[in-house]
Formats: structure tokens, C-alpha cells, sequence
């Protein structure tokens, strides 16, 4: 079963913990089960691949994004600029938005 995650694809996120930290990255990807994300130019490792001439790929070592734990990023509000914790509400037509800790902004658009 998938666990609640504070964290969705496209957001604007920042690293608090780690060899990234203090970096800002858009999310790629989130693997909500394992409540991991990938962001884009954060986290980058080598992967060493094996050369496949029938699929076209050349062999050598790639860069790539790894998966980051969430809870070492933190959303950066697109009104206020800064790095918040996640709340929730109910709007008036009864949907549920995110909204900043901070200053109360809808963080989903």
C-alpha cells in the first residue's frame, strides 16, 4: 500500500540533510511506497553500463539522478520563497489543496 507523501511531481523542493543539502531541484519522479523522489540535478551518481549494440545503447558510465528519502526535502513555496512544511485544507467546492506553513498560500495550483 502507498504512503502519504508531502511531496508531488513538479514541485520546487529543498535539501535539508545530506551531500546536497541546501540545493534546489524540481521533482522528476516519486516512488510514493518506498517515499522516495527524484530531483533533477540533486543526488547524482555513476552507473556503469554495459554496452547492448542491438538496442543502440553505448556502454560507459552514465550520470544519473538517484532517489532521494522525502523526508530530507522540503517544498519551497512559489508565493512566499521559502522552505515549509506542508498543511492541508479543504477549499470551498470541498476539494483538499496543500497549503504553506508559513503563509498559509495554496502550494498546488
Amino acid at each position: 500500500m502507498a504512503k502519504k507523501v508531502h511531496i508531488k511531481r513538479n514541485d520546487i523542493v529543498r535539501v535539508i540533510s545530506g551531500k546536497d543539502r541546501g540545493k534546489t531541484g524540481k521533482v522528476l519522479r516519486v516512488f510514493p511506497r518506498e517515499e522516495r523522489a527524484v530531483v533533477e540535478g540533486l543526488n547524482k551518481i555513476m552507473k556503469h553500463v554495459r554496452a547492448n549494440p542491438q538496442q543502440g545503447i553505448a556502454g560507459g558510465i552514465l550520470e544519473r539522478e538517484a532517489p532521494i528519502h522525502v523526508s530530507n526535502l522540503m517544498v519551497v513555496c512559489p508565493s512566499c520563497n521559502q522552505p515549509t512544511r506542508v498543511g492541508y485544507a479543504y477549499l470551498s467546492d470541498g476539494s483538499k489543496v496543500r497549503v504553506c506553513k508559513k503563509c498559509n498560500a495554496n502550494i498546488d495550483k
